[in-house]
């Protein structure tokens, strides 16, 4: 009997149906010389502290460093695990062999490897691989399967970065904890989520100690259009540009040209403003030069996750962590390609199949009707080999989809219009630079005309990019007709000004941070050179944030993240760069992604973070200030214990014991709080005797939504909240969605 193991009950179901499985038993289907069973993502975790020996199991800086000899694995304790995995056992004690059927990335080869270590199992194991899960897709996948040894360096990767998490979570949690954490609450540390803070942290610093300096711009109107005087750039400005340059040349793109430094010193006092003013004011204004430059502009990339999570964030405020739980029901209902994808680019073997895709879109026949009998068009830009590894960029599948929330539909949306962009001919442009000249004060405009389209009637507006991602001054009007050398009255004018902070972090700037180590980086060839030295996996950036705001080092303020006062002493207080840089962490995700191609040794990495643990706590018990960290009331959890979920989980379940107190009784209880701050959809209560006084008002949160009854329990929820969907979870029981949600 061949026992295929899937990652979800839903997934067992799709291949069960494709292989021909049709008898249900309790735990797997079988049939047709198959028995297909299933976990709920993680069974199995790395042992807790006091598992290897009873020492760790109370808190102290004494018993520091916590490294086990040896790491050993066990089940997770939940009944319903517990009774599957003897499902799982007993199948693969007799299976003849095994087709691990798991997602097909780092975690989930990690997650299956895991179930049949614990299981015993003993015969041939292969891998399916596939990046959808139509019955097409799956069809191919079972005739192509692979050998499990091929796979081996993608578990020693994902085998590294669970030990890396559990080696510093849990002793640098309990070393900081105890050193300075009063006791009161635990502070967590962790491999990805502390550098992600300091990256809040640091900018939330930057602006608080800004010191805005005044300066003022000259400009005139010459014909109902605006000039402004040219200013020289200072020594800081060429500096950056030179850097930018080195940058570009590294990822291998063609550097800026350089350009004459021109134009007036900037105008710092409103003495010389009004001194300039004067000069010109009574003088004509010449044009000196019209430059009229054609161009193109390609479609944008193709989706990989994070992009994904960037443009919903902008477009529909939602939180990295929706998206992804979005993007993955779009997935597992077949309609959208594997999710947690770090590549825009699709492989060559993809292309034929693109016809077909397009031609199951039957919403956006209007764009793809143009395109039916025609050659598709084949850009280095979309189709790149050597730019896979795993898999492609997220697009449709070509299944129509059906039963889709009013959210899973403005996510597919963006995707299928992606999608279809890329086989539409570049935007055609011509930009106009006109400059003129007063009294040898030279000014200067600039304006866009978009002369075709291309791939932008896709989208449906003049521009597919929000204001947010334009660059700053970028211009999309007409100009008049300009003729070199013609001159005429004009009304000049002094303008105050002041520098600005750097803005806040949003998810989706922090989403982009994270992926490039701390550097926002627009330029999409930039971002991919960087890419190696992101922190985070795509599949884990999310869970981190989330674990940022239920730790409450972080809250939101509209679409802002703020760091709490706790959240800026954490880092603050500490002072071991390897644990807050996001650049050295970043290094060590590339040594990760090496291990997974072979280039590195797991066994050097966790040496080295072996060391860097022990260094860290001879580094933090040698300190003697006395300092201490303000704690701040936490956020109360609003979402399930998640211990079966796929993001990397940097904590330690047990607490000193001197935190222990009584627990509150449950008429005690407060309401809960949504924590996941990015649309703060609801505020559930489980009171019933407070459901009749606010049925029918406003959301306190948002101020927007209101609240209605859904038995048994009172949601806010505001304008894009789909009810059917919050009925069916009620229905279901299904309350930890419903809270997530």
């Amino acid at each position: 009997m061949i026992v295929c193991i899937a990652e979800k009950p839903s997934v067992a179901r799709d291949i069960a149906d494709v292989l021909g499985a049709k008898d249900r038993r309790d735990g797997y289907i079988e049939g047709n010389g198959y028995q297909v069973t299933w976990t709920f993502g993680h069974l199995c975790t790395l042992k807790e502290p006091h598992e290897y020996t009873p020492n760790w199991k109370s808190w102290s800086l004494g018993s520091l460093p916590m490294i086990p000899p040896r790491f050993g694995i066990k089940l997770i304790s939940n009944p319903t695990y517990e009774k599957q995995f003897h499902t799982i056992e007993t199948l693969m004690q007799k299976a003849d062999m095994i087709i691990n059927c798991g997602d097909a990335g780092q975690e989930g080869e990690l997650i299956q490897r895991w179930v049949m270590q614990k299981a015993g199992a003993r015969c041939p194991v292969k891998r399916l691989w596939i990046s959808s899960l139509t019955e097409e897709a799956i069809r191919e996948g079972f005739a192509k399967l692979k050998d499990q040894k091929e796979f081996q360096p993608l578990y020693e990767a994902g085998l590294s970065r669970a030990i890396g998490d559990w080696l510093l979570g849990m002793n640098a949690t309990r070393l900081y904890t105890m050193k300075y954490g009063q006791n009161k609450q635990v502070l967590s540390i962790g491999r990805v989520q502390t550098p992600t803070l300091a990256l809040i942290v640091n900018r939330q610093l930057e602006i608080a100690n800004f010191v805005p300096k005044q300066y003022w711009e000259l400009k005139t109107v010459y014909r109902d259009t605006t000039f402004s005087a040219i200013i020289r750039k200072s020594e800081e400005e060429l500096i950056l540009e030179a850097e930018k340059n080195k940058e570009a040349i590294a990822a291998g793109k063609k550097p800026k040209k350089e350009e004459e430094n021109r134009g007036i010193d900037p105008i710092a006092s409103q003495e010389q403003g009004a001194a300039l003013l004067e000069q010109i004011r009574n003088s004509p204004f010449a044009i000196t030069n019209v430059t009229k430059k054609e161009g193109k502009e390609a479609p944008p990339r193709l989706f990989d996750l994070t992009s994904l999570q960037v443009e919903c964030n902008k477009k529909f405020a939602y939180s990295a962590d929706e998206t992804l739980k979005i993007i993955q029901s779009l997935y597992e209902k077949k309609v959208a390609t594997y999710p947690r994808v770090d590549t825009t680019y699709l492989s060559d073997d993809i292309y034929p199949k693109c016809p077909g895709i397009l031609k199951g879109l039957r919403d956006y026949a209007t764009f793809t009707t143009p395109l039916d009998g025609t050659t598709l068009l084949k850009s280095k830009k979309v189709f790149d080999n050597s730019k896979v590894t795993d898999h492609h960029a997220i697009i449709p599948t070509g299944q129509y989809p059906q039963n889709l929330t009013d959210m899973e539909r403005r996510v597919f949306d963006l995707i299928a219009r992606r999608f279809i962009a890329v086989f539409y001919p570049d935007c055609k442009f011509a930009t106009t630079t006109v400059l003129g000249v007063v009294e040898e004060i030279e000014f200067k405009t600039t304006g866009k005309q978009i002369l075709e389209p291309g791939w932008r009637v896709i989208f449906g507006t003049p521009g597919a990019q929000s204001q947010e991602e334009k660059d700053p001054g970028e211009e999309e009007n007409v100009l008049p007709a300009f003729v070199k050398g013609e001159s005429g009255p004009h009304v000049p004018d002094l303008y105050e000004k002041w520098t600005q902070p750097p803005r806040p972090y949003t998810e989706a700037t922090l989403l982009r941070a994270m992926e490039t180590a701390g550097k926002l980086v627009d330029n999409d060839e930039l971002r991919d050179a960087l890419k190696e030295n992101g922190i985070g996996r795509p599949s884990t950036r999310a869970a981190i944030i989330e674990t940022l705001f239920k730790r409450n080092y972080i809250r939101k303020e509209k679409k802002n993240l703020i760091a709490t006062p706790t959240g800026v002493e954490l880092i603050q207080i500490i002072h071991e760069e390897l644990l807050k840089s996001a650049e050295l962490t970043g290094i060590w995700e590339k040594k990760l992604r090496e291990i997974e191609k072979k280039t590195y040794n797991a066994a050097q990495f966790l040496e080295e973070l072996k060391q860097m643990v022990s260094e860290v706590v001879m580094s933090v018990l040698s300190d003697n200030s006395n300092r201490h960290i303000t704690i701040v009331q936490a956020v109360q959890e609003a979402t399930a214990d998640g211990k079966n979920g796929k993001a990397a989980k940097e904590k330690d379940a047990s607490k000193p014991k001197r935190q222990s107190k009584p627990r509150k009784k449950a008429a005690e209880a407060k309401p809960v709080t949504p924590v996941d701050g990015a649309s703060q959809t609801g505020n559930i209560q489980t009171d019933a005797t407070q459901t009749g006084s606010v049925e029918g008002q406003v959301c306190p949160l948002c101020g927007k939504g209101t609240i209605i009854k859904v038995k048994p329990l009172m949601v806010a929820l505001n304008g894009r909240t789909d009810v059917r969907f919050v009925r069916r979870l009620v229905r279901n029981k299904d309350t930890d969605s419903l809270i997530n949600f």
